[in-house]
């Protein structure tokens, strides 16, 4: 038997009632965006426009990610109940960035060397990183951008930017392996840092530095001459 309105379900069966009884823990993403929206709209019910927002988008993450105009292209979604969703998605992300405390400060290439190196050091292919910093140049988190030999048309500032732009980071610091060990930077290595450099000042994003790391050394880009200094 089937129900349009949440209200003539079982009480059992109703988001809101089962979260209360039974705790958060057992509540699927629909239910709990259902009991966000509070009520349907278009002849369904709460849950299913919350089971149609993930078929439609495929996550939460891509929820939080999707514009305005793009959530309420689904039926039954308008403009205040897109508010509610976005307002809880959004305290999410807050609570999230509050347990979760910043790393470490970088204030010179020999920190981020000490950060990246135990982690690169056994890796026997180029990874390129980008490191995202808060104002004050504390680590916000790392994120892998590349894999494979580096050259400048392989890393493409859209991919590169991507999330640091989602956390809003007020600078970032890229960081890739040399295996043979030698850090000294290739004309591909200075292109990459240039035309990365370009792209952070077209989006307002400081590109601080792009460290190498090889077997126990680093270069710096950023030292070297090849990032305008700021």
């Amino acid at each position: 038997m089937s129900y349009t309105s949440i209200k003539d379900w079982p009480e059992d069966e109703r988001p809101r009632e089962r979260l209360l009884k039974h705790g958060h823990e057992h509540m699927s993403d629909a239910h709990l965006i259902a009991i966000i929206l509070r009520t349907g709209g278009n002849g369904r019910s709460a849950v299913d426009i919350g089971m149609e927002l993930l078929k439609h988008f495929g996550s939460l993450k891509k929820i939080e990610q999707a514009s305005t105009s793009e959530i309420c292209s689904i039926k039954g979604l308008g403009k205040a109940k897109t508010a509610q969703l976005r307002a809880a998605l959004e305290l999410g992300k807050r609570v999230y960035k509050e347990a979760i405390p910043r790393g470490p400060l970088f204030s010179n290439g020999k920190d981020v060397f000490d950060y990246f190196h135990p982690r690169l050091s056994a890796i026997k292919k180029e990874v390129f990183f980008c490191a995202l910093l808060d104002v004050k140049n504390r680590l916000i988190q790392d994120t892998r951008v590349s894999e494979g030999t580096l050259t400048s048309s392989l890393i493409h500032p859209r991919e590169a930017f991507l999330q640091a732009i989602r956390e809003s980071a007020a600078s970032v610091i890229f960081v890739h392996n040399h295996p043979s060990g030698d850090p000294t930077p290739s004309r591909d290595d200075i292109l990459i840092t240039e035309r990365l450099e370009a792209a952070g000042e077209m989006i307002g994003i400081k590109v601080l530095d792009h460290i190498i790391i090889g077997d126990g050394q680093y270069a710096s880009l950023l030292e070297k001459g090849h990032l305008k200094t700021r």
